[in-house]
């Protein structure tokens, strides 16, 4: 038997062959151009208006999302640049997935008063293209 292709997901040589929650993530975002970052922050640097020094690990979504394109986004962006669509409507309309979180983690922290906090739905757990 022939080895089949292995960037083919669904051949037996590929290394997310048979793992289904990682062969779905995989299909959604083909070219791994959407995914998880990792940085250190200062927790006041946040915005949120806590008051703390600490440093937490906050993990954001970075990528173009460009392999997960549609015949949709392909269509609009070209009624887009060609005018079909009036300017009003040209300036609210994406054209494009974008990377965002599709599951989010808490981050615990201690405040200045030495007050444990924790802000739920903060960092990314996982990311995805949508749209």
């Amino acid at each position: 038997m022939e080895q089949e292709d292995d960037n083919y997901p669904y051949s037996p040589w590929h290394p997310l062959y048979g793992n289904k929650n990682l062969l779905n993530i995989a299909t959604k975002c083909r070219s791994w151009d959407c995914r998880v970052e990792k940085r250190e922050m200062k927790v006041r640097d946040l915005g949120l208006g806590f008051d703390s020094d600490e440093i937490v690990l906050f993990k954001f979504c970075v990528g173009s999302c460009q392999s997960s394109r549609t015949n949709y986004d392909l269509a609009l962006k070209a009624l887009l640049q060609n005018g079909s669509l009036p300017r009003r409507t040209s300036r609210k309309v994406s054209n494009h997935p974008c990377c965002r979180p599709e599951r989010y983690e808490p981050v615990s922290f201690m405040d200045a008063q030495t007050t444990w906090r924790t802000i739920q739905s903060l960092s990314a757990a996982s990311c995805v293209c949508m749209g």
